[in-house]
């Protein structure tokens, strides 16, 4: 079991910041590719990991290509990663990720990557959805904030 103190990472992420949050869970299968020369993945795959999981949670409720005819696209603001040990072509990660924080426009992610013992990662990310015809920030889409913001802590 992972420790309360293990899901927190530099970037200040905590779990019971959402108790109620709806994790998208994901195995994690580490190719060839993204391992370096050290035999480490490369830092810059778990970016490609992040992007894969909130596809997923979007697929969930609100897949791309619907948003997509709906003239709407998600944008991201900012990504923070903390690494907390290396992951090697051996580990078998998870990647799980719920919204921290859903305002009308904005919204905030949480991922981790992690096994049954260990977290490798923490990351957080930031964005908001734009109409693409006008390149300007809309609300977040109902199927979304409906699956997955945040209830109120009680």
């Amino acid at each position: 079991m992972i420790s309360e103190a293990g899901l927190r990472g530099a970037v200040g992420m905590d779990r019971d910041r959402a108790p109620n949050a709806r994790i998208v869970e994901r195995d994690i299968a580490i190719k060839t590719y993204d391992v370096d020369f050290a035999g480490i993945v490369s830092n810059i795959v778990y970016i490609r990991w992040l992007e894969d999981l909130r596809l997923a949670m979007m697929e969930e409720c609100y897949p791309l290509p619907r948003a997509l005819v709906e003239d709407v696209a998600p944008v991201l603001l900012e990504t923070r990663i903390s690494y907390a040990r290396p992951l090697t072509i051996q580990d078998r990660p998870r990647g799980r990720i719920w919204a921290r924080s859903m305002e009308r426009i904005r919204w905030v992610l949480t991922a981790e990557f992690v096994s049954d013992e260990l977290t490798y990662a923490t990351a957080e990310q930031a964005g908001l959805f734009i109409r693409l015809s006008t390149r300007r920030p809309v609300a977040i889409p109902q199927p979304l904030r409906a699956r997955f913001a945040p209830s109120p802590p009680p």
